[in-house]
């Protein structure tokens, strides 16, 4: 019970940062954003390990477990929350999250495609209902029918798609990184390491894109945002996914963890006072559906 409880930890965690992550990019763009985030995070989590006494245990890790760890967090924090924040500006909480949540069906495919695992009847079938129900969750309507708010709901659903895609590539890779981890320390290590990574490429790419340390300036409330968005989903969320594997299996976890949506379809009304319609409420649904369907095979 503990993996799965832990896995269910990080659904809820990854479900309060999207609502302090859409609050910030109201006013601030998703690069720097992310930038910013992952920056103060991976300082938060470096300095816990220091304060701890144990920074040296980021040295002890093995080279495939730090090659797996900086690449995961290249793909999935780097490259994947970019797209997810651009999903998030564009369709807001309780559109955008549902649709990125399809991650676990992209490692089923992996599965396929890499190694040979046979797809059933009733994989099909639970592949079919998570179809549908991101259909659901892309044709939604809003209120404002211009072309170009239409553009952006079609850009905001590709954004979401490639989200899902680079997230399930990067939990494949952490889930590699601490097969071999025996202990919480080792795991946290290797959590801390990715977003350390990824911190300082975003960083790099900042400062070489010409506008040096203005691109850090979002203003105090949004770097809060993020700050706090950053520490609930990388620092305990991802933490806690990750700390899953050491008990309970992927094709479990996962599925698990990507029940956020129905979590962010309440957030989105609680918090942001976005409008929840049929279509989302049973798209959300069916998306979850489809993906408990794929992994009870």
């Amino acid at each position: 019970m503990i993996g799965e409880l832990a896995a269910l930890g990080a659904a809820l965690c990854w479900t309060f940062s999207a609502v302090f992550y859409k609050r910030a990019l109201t006013s601030t763009k998703p690069i720097p954003a992310n930038t910013v985030r992952c920056l103060g995070t991976s300082l938060v989590l470096v300095a816990v390990l220091a304060l701890a006494g144990r920074i040296e245990v980021l040295a002890e890790l093995p080279e495939y477990a730090v090659f797996l760890a900086c690449a995961s967090g290249v793909v999935g924090l780097g490259l994947g929350d970019t797209l997810y924040m651009l999903s998030l500006k564009s369709l807001g909480v309780s559109r955008a999250v549902p649709i990125t949540c399809v991650y676990p069906l992209f490692n089923l495919v992996w599965a396929y495609l890499l190694a040979g695992e046979a797809i059933t009847v009733q994989v099909a079938a639970g592949a079919a209902v998570i179809v549908a129900g991101v259909w659901l969750l892309s044709m939604e309507k809003t209120e404002k029918t211009a072309e170009t708010t239409k553009e952006r709901d079609l850009k905001g659903v590709f954004f979401a798609l490639f989200t899902a895609i680079t997230w399930s590539i990067s939990i494949s890779m952490i889930n590699l990184a601490v097969k071999n981890a025996d202990s919480l320390e080792k795991v946290y290590a290797v959590n801390t390491l990715r977003l350390v990574a990824v911190a300082v490429l975003l960083t790099v790419y900042s400062l070489a894109a010409g506008k040096g340390l203005g691109s850090f300036n979002v203003g105090w409330k949004s770097v809060m945002l993020l700050l706090s968005g950053g520490v609930i989903a990388i620092g305990l969320g991802w933490l806690l996914l990750t700390f899953s594997f050491l008990y309970t299996p992927e094709s479990q976890a996962v599925p698990i963890s990507s029940t956020t949506p129905l979590f962010s379809t309440l957030a989105g009304v609680a918090f942001l006072r976005e409008r929840v319609t049929t279509k989302i409420g049973l798209g959300s649904s069916m998306v979850v559906a489809g993906i408990f369907i794929i992994f009870t095979a």
